[in-house]
């Protein structure tokens, strides 16, 4: 059996279930495990609540990594849980085992993942892979990071992809490989 690829989520965990983003990120990922996507996420709230329902539901298997620190719910949609020492253990296993990223609308949190994301692939840390940012909040941010940063390479926007369609992030991930 092939090895499906891994998505790795990052975003807010306080993203109420009411919200319609909730259910609009939850119908994305169900498309996502349905495409054939693994996930890994950080958590179980939230955002990362949503990502991980709709992997699940679209035949998909979540593995959380999440905090020693903090409880985990008894219901929660995690197919396996691997516990972190720490934020920086956490993040780490999160950047190194996944095949593509998907950033969600998030605050801080999501922002320190994307930027050390973002960091490591565009300093070539990490072989290319899809880093798509979903929702209406990125691209204004992303246009205020290109005009105001410096940045160490020229290349440092090639893999970063905005999105606001279910149809746009499925073509990103389009034929994305398990890395060795």
């Amino acid at each position: 059996m092939t090895p499906r690829p891994r998505l790795a989520a990052f975003g807010s965990s306080r993203t109420s279930p009411d919200d319609p983003l909730f259910g609009d990120v939850e119908q994305l990922c169900e498309k996502l495990g349905r495409a054939g996507w693994n996930g890994v996420t950080g958590g179980h709230q939230g955002m990362m609540a949503a990502f991980s329902q709709g992997i699940r539901t679209g035949g998909g298997h979540i593995r959380g990594i999440t905090l020693e620190r903090f409880p985990t719910p008894p219901r929660n949609s995690l197919s396996e849980e691997v516990r972190a020492r720490d934020f920086f253990d956490r993040m780490r296993s999160l950047i190194e085992d996944a095949d593509a990223y998907l950033v969600l609308p998030g605050g801080l949190g999501t922002l320190a993942e994307l930027a050390m994301t973002w960091d490591l692939l565009a300093i070539r840390v990490l072989e290319p892979r899809p880093l798509i940012l979903y929702g209406d909040m990125w691209q204004p941010l992303i246009e205020v990071i290109r005009e105001q940063l410096v940045f160490s390479v020229d290349h440092a926007f090639d893999g970063i992809h905005p999105c606001t369609t279910h149809a746009q992030v499925l073509q990103h991930l389009q034929g994305i490989a398990p890395h060795a």
